[in-house]
């Protein structure tokens, strides 16, 4: 039923869940799992001023601070899947806005499904814009399944 399954990953307790629900899928259909993230400096920026309890990011991240926080993001992904006797196909690390690249990513590679967390790290753009999850629902041309 389905033979590609993309997860989009945020470093969220929700898009681990998500992938995985998406490890049990593939294992059931024979699916091969892709993995996105593309961090948003501003998370990134968020998470290096944590001291404390405290959240006081004075500068934005460099390009670099931005990728190697992606990178650990689908290494833990790797992490669960593996945890889930599950292989990854690839992984991608995409700059940009999250639906788009999830989108992006789903169209490359012909994927049948779509798996994200429903509430991940978005911040207060998401009640102006609305989150990822509803975007790539919204614009996705295969199946999207939202997991809490």
């Amino acid at each position: 039923m389905f033979q590609r399954i993309v997860v989009g990953l945020d470093g969220s307790e929700a898009s681990e869940n998500a992938l995985r629900v998406a490890c049990d899928l593939a294992q059931k259909y024979g699916s091969d799992v892709h993995l996105v993230h593309t961090p948003q400096p501003q998370t990134v920026a968020f998470a290096l001023g944590a001291v404390a309890g405290y959240h006081a990011a004075t500068t934005m991240p460099s390009a670099e601070d931005v990728r190697t926080a992606g990178e650990k993001i689908l290494n833990a992904g790797r992490s669960v899947a593996e945890s889930c006797n599950q292989a990854i196909a690839e992984t991608h690390l995409e700059t940009g806005d999250p639906a788009d690249s999830i989108i992006s990513c789903a169209k490359a590679c012909g994927a049948d499904l779509i798996v994200t967390g429903r509430r991940g790290l978005g911040s207060l753009g998401a009640l102006v814009q609305g989150s990822t999850t509803q975007r790539v629902n919204h614009k996705a041309e295969c199946a999207c399944l939202s997991v809490i």
